[in-house]
């Protein structure tokens, strides 16, 4: 067994190699036909009578959404498109992403795909999905 000398700067070298990390793959993403270039961000929180997924999507159009419910899974997908009265040439920095995304929801047992719900307001997408009633319901049967 090796006997090493404690080293309080090699914590700070160890965040500097996951920094280091973190900008190559952030790099990697933001390479041009990149299959993700766009990932909404999520919330999700639930009350009594419903699940709620909330996506941020900042300039993208309510035509270019589309959500979709099957084999209880909810998907949201889409694209944010580029402004096309912007020149690529005229900027020294873009740090928007633009692109298709996909994100998907394995919707909860109690779930109400037929009652699901979206609105979008200020560049939020929020998804309602009502909780069945009668999931829990105890049924009693009598002795014949």
């Amino acid at each position: 067994m090796f006997v090493t000398r404690y080293n309080p700067y090699a914590e700070n070298q160890l965040r500097k190699g996951f920094e280091a990390l973190n900008t190559l793959m952030s790099n990697l993403e933001q390479e041009e036909g990149a299959i993700a270039s766009f990932i909404p961000a999520v919330n999700t929180r639930v009350d009594d009578d419903a699940y709620y997924i909330e996506l941020d999507l900042p300039g993208v159009k309510k035509d270019d959404i589309e959500i979709t419910a099957e084999d209880n899974i909810l998907t949201v997908s889409g694209e944010r498109k580029m402004r096309e009265e912007l020149n690529a040439d005229d900027y020294y920095k873009v740090e928007s992403r633009y692109g298709k995304f996909s994100r998907s929801f394995t919707l909860p047992e109690d779930a109400d795909p037929d009652g699901i719900e979206a609105h979008m307001q200020n560049g939020v997408l929020e998804i309602v999905i009502p909780k069945r009633k009668d999931i829990h319901q105890v049924k009693k049967i009598s002795i014949k």
